[in-house]
């Protein structure tokens, strides 16, 4: 095997590693945040609804906040 081939593969298994890292974070976050609307945002809007909705939608601001923060900075320079 070249050297080439060898620094691809490990670039490879490192890129691997790392999206689906981000991918079973976003899977979690998903579940929790679902688990989080059934259980807490549902009743709540029977009851009270703005305020739930408000509730809610700091939850989606921090889950958009999550996804900026991991998201690559500069799609740009993949290989």
């Amino acid at each position: 095997m070249t050297d080439f081939s060898r620094k691809m593969d490990e670039t490879s298994t490192r890129v691997n590693k790392t999206v689906s890292d981000v991918t079973e974070r976003l899977e979690k976050d998903s579940a929790d945040l679902i688990a989080y609307l059934n259980s807490e945002v549902v009743p709540a809007v029977r009851e009270k609804s703005s305020k739930a909705l408000r509730v809610a939608a700091e939850r989606l601001h921090q889950l958009a906040n999550f996804m900026d923060e991991t998201k690559d900075p500069d799609p740009a320079k993949k290989p």
